[in-house]
């Protein structure tokens, strides 16, 4: 019964989802169902939460490798979840917002969670740019386009492509390096893109119906029988 119920309630949301989609007097049932899902999600963010506290605290009192670390994840978030939830460190009333001028959680954003999360970005940055660099050798045609479209791309987007194809005659300003950038954008990589979508649309359609037919059953946990 464990694995019936939630099978049975996958299925008859699955297809009441469907049908409340093609037929309007079942609109309003199906924006009901959308409004359910907002409810579980706030939920998996309290299981997120007590995820990351149960998976660090345990490092913590096994002594795993890098558990100094987790001391530091711990600290973050109970301080960051005690100035967002009590708001503890706000000025005003407890209805003045927690990210008003002056707030401890405003104070602990701005000045610690966005540097950090600009270091981040800036690490991913550079191993983004070594890995362009090993994709992009031209070790063979396709490489070579590649490399040449990236190249066009790169230099459409700074002000010297400008200054470089500026001696184009007007007839011919399609030859123009950022014009050349905006048509690869456009046509060869919006073409890609969409068939990248139409793909990742069809595994979408492919996965709700294994799950609505009960084929995919992964989300039930292991089964022993």
């Amino acid at each position: 019964m464990r694995r019936e119920i939630p099978l049975g309630i996958t299925i008859f949301v699955g297809f009441l989802a469907i049908v409340s989609f093609f037929s309007p007097p079942l609109e309003a049932l199906g924006e009901d169902f959308t409004l359910f899902f907002d409810i579980i999600a706030v939920f998996a963010f309290f299981l997120g939460g007590g995820n990351l506290v149960r998976i660090h605290a345990n490092k913590l009192i096994k002594k795993k490798p890098d558990w100094i670390y987790s001391i530091v994840a711990l600290l973050g978030f109970f301080v960051m979840l005690a100035a967002g939830l009590f708001k503890i460190g706000n000025p005003g009333d407890i209805s003045t917002s927690v990210t008003a001028p002056g707030s401890l959680f405003a104070m602990l954003y701005y000045n610690l969670n966005l540097p950090l999360g600009s270091t981040m970005y800036a690490l991913l940055a550079f191993y983004v740019a070594s890995a362009s660099y090993r994709a992009f050798r031209a070790k063979n045609r396709e490489a070579t386009v590649l490399l040449l479209a990236a190249f066009v791309i790169l230099l459409g987007s700074t002000p010297f492509g400008t200054v470089l194809t500026s001696w184009i005659p007007d007839s011919f300003d399609f030859l123009e390096i950022p014009n050349l950038a905006v048509w690869i954008m456009s046509s060869p990589n919006l073409a890609g893109q969409r068939a990248i979508l139409i793909g990742i649309g069809l595994g979408v359609v492919s996965m709700s119906l294994r799950l609505i037919l009960g084929i995919e059953r992964t989300y039930l946990g292991e089964d022993r029988g």
